[in-house]
């Protein structure tokens, strides 16, 4: 079993050593393994950050995580998840356009990972999950999302529905993705301020977070298959809103 506190892998390492934003006790790196630049970097702003490394046969290493480690684990402290209140109060000070993923039910550890992975990288503001019938942020959850997970702000609620009459007090407007939506995600024009609401494998969004939504969109299916990987759904569903956003930023330039 992973244990909290283990964050494994060079990449996530690496951006767990930019960030500087949770105290590492120890690195383990497997003995004899090949320094290539990035764990050159890595030993070297360890050194520099006074951060003990220790040398482990590998087999150590396997052990302590399910996955591919690369040789390399960092005993850390456990992430701090942002407090709902914090990122509304920060939104609040910040322009527009605004985008919040909302995840509901989305259990797999691969999936969750992959999805804060692309959030990050379309510069979204920050993911909400609830706290029951969730994933949560685990070292394989870092690790799939390459470190994102250190710049992302991620939120835990106990309510979903409740978050979301919250998020529309202060404008935005709510976007469920739904097999059953009555517009392509492509036709839809997001709102300057969007919360993207996801469902997990198999069950999709459950109904009363359905029926809270503003709207509903869908993606086109032509095969066989009725359905795609939610991680796969989101790097879609977001994407069209930063295409949309570009585009309206280079009209209007």
């Amino acid at each position: 079993m992973e244990e909290q506190g283990l964050v494994y892998g060079r990449n996530p390492i690496e951006e767990l050593l930019e960030t500087n934003k949770r105290k590492i006790s120890k690195i383990l790196i497997a003995k004899g393994i090949k320094q290539d630049n990035k764990i050159k970097k890595i030993i070297s702003t360890a050194k520099d950050n006074g951060i003990l490394l220790q040398e482990v046969p590998k087999e150590k290493l396997g052990t302590m995580v399910q996955g591919t480690h690369q040789g390399i684990i960092a005993l850390v402290s456990d992430i701090e998840y942002a407090e709902l209140h914090e990122v509304r109060q920060n939104l609040s000070k910040k322009q527009a356009p605004q985008l919040i993923i909302m995840l509901d039910g989305v259990e797999d550890p691969h999936n969750l990972g992959a999805i804060i992975r692309t959030a990050e990288v379309a510069g979204a503001d920050a993911i909400i999950i609830p706290k029951r019938r969730s994933a949560s942020v685990t070292p394989l959850v870092e690790k799939v999302s390459t470190g994102a997970v250190e710049y992302i702000p991620i939120v835990r609620v106990t309510n979903l529905t409740d978050t979301i009459k919250k998020l529309k007090d202060d404008g935005f407007w709510v976007y469920g993705t739904e097999g059953s939506g009555n517009t392509y995600y492509f036709n839809t024009e997001y709102a300057e301020k969007t919360v993207l609401v996801l469902g997990g494998e198999g069950k999709g969004i459950s109904q009363i977070v359905k029926k809270n939504c503003d709207e509903l969109i869908k993606i086109p299916i032509l095969g066989n298959i009725n359905s795609l990987n939610v991680s796969n759904a989101a790097s879609i569903s977001i994407f069209e809103i930063v295409r949309q956003r570009i585009l309206k930023k280079q009209i209007n330039a």
